[in-house]
């Protein structure tokens, strides 16, 4: 018989976590609003859903994602306080397409030993994605895996819930050709493509997170800026009564699978990548990767992370609420997504 075995010995303390649960109490609860019941610590979170009594057809929305491999270089380069965004955004931003308010937000956090103090820096950035989209933080699971992560490695994953009335559900069934594509710009490659990422940057071109890739700029500050969040504006946009016909997230597919699957059989689109700055980090791996074109446009956003697809008589409203948005295309007859210079 063994002498001294106990959990902790096997990997997993009991007490780091209990510790952990101490130190993000007060960052969780930072995301609370009055609908929050409860704190955190209990075996489940309660959200008030009274505002549904008054819709007759209430329907809830819920989406789930992770980061990738973007967590590998954020461990890799000790920067752990984004990665929480990311998560927040990857989520929220692809229930926001349907048109539905996020109502409340769940993480999963798996890691082979658990550091209280660095995984409360993910937390701190998971909470700043949750008030970013007005989205609480009320409840979530941190398991210590030892065997199945190596280390202090660790995995995410989040879950969004939200809600919309089901007659203003957004699904793309009534755009219609000469629709115009209104495109809101990217913070950088926001979730999607790190893997090529990884392998052009620290692989073929042999860089180190320190390095300087365009103004000054390290090529670990470029990687990991967080995901941009693009509730607040598509909601600004919906509240004005703008009447936009779809939406679309750029992630994983880039322009050429992501597009598609908001558009009516038989429609395409007609992309001007003239319509938008192309940002630093793509010029560079533009110019350095010599990766065909196309493949960047299925693989990355290339400076655009949203879409909302609408009439001519309501891209100028919707431009005059959102700052930074444009006209990036139009909605065809060709069945397929084109980009100019590029097909």
């Amino acid at each position: 018989m063994s002498e001294g075995l106990d959990y902790k010995a096997s990997g997993v303390d009991i007490d780091e976590g209990n510790k952990f649960v101490s130190v993000i109490k007060k960052t969780v609860e930072s995301t609370y609003n009055k609908k929050v019941l409860g704190s955190i610590g209990g075996f489940a979170g309660f959200f008030d859903i009274t505002e549904a009594k008054d819709m007759e057809q209430p329907v809830l929305v819920s989406g789930t994602d992770g980061v990738g491999t973007k967590l590998k270089v954020a461990i890799d380069s000790g920067i752990l306080n984004t990665v929480g965004i990311d998560l927040v955004a990857m989520c929220v931003n692809d229930i926001i397409v349907t048109g539905a308010k996020p109502l409340f937000f769940l993480d999963y956090m798996a890691t082979g030993k658990l550091s209280s103090e660095k995984m409360a820096q993910v937390v701190e950035g998971i909470a700043e994605g949750c008030r970013q989209a007005g989205s609480p933080l009320v409840g979530g699971e941190t398991a210590e895996m030892p065997g199945m992560y190596s280390g202090e490695d660790f995995d995410l994953a989040g879950f969004a819930v939200g809600i919309l009335y089901k007659p203003k559900a957004i699904t793309g069934e009534r755009i219609s050709t000469g629709d115009l594509l209104v495109g809101i710009p990217s913070s950088g490659l926001h979730s999607n493509g790190f893997s090529l990422a990884r392998k052009l940057f620290f692989e073929q071109l042999k860089m180190k997170p320190d390095d300087i890739l365009f103004d000054d700029v390290m090529l670990k500050h470029a990687l990991l800026a967080p995901t941009r969040i693009y509730v607040p504006q598509v909601l600004k946009v919906l509240k004005e009564g703008v009447d936009i016909k779809g939406m679309v997230h750029i992630t994983g597919g880039g322009f050429y699978d992501n597009i598609p699957r908001v558009l009516p059989e038989g429609k395409g689109v007609k992309i001007n990548p003239e319509a938008f700055p192309t940002p630093g980090l793509y010029k560079f791996i533009l110019e350095r990767s010599g990766i065909n074109e196309k493949e960047l446009y299925r693989v990355f956003n290339m400076g655009i992370g949203y879409i909302m697809v609408m009439e001519h008589s309501q891209a100028e409203k919707a431009m005059s609420l959102i700052d930074d948005a444009c006209v990036i295309g139009s909605v065809t007859d060709s069945g397929e997504v084109e980009i100019k210079g590029i097909n």
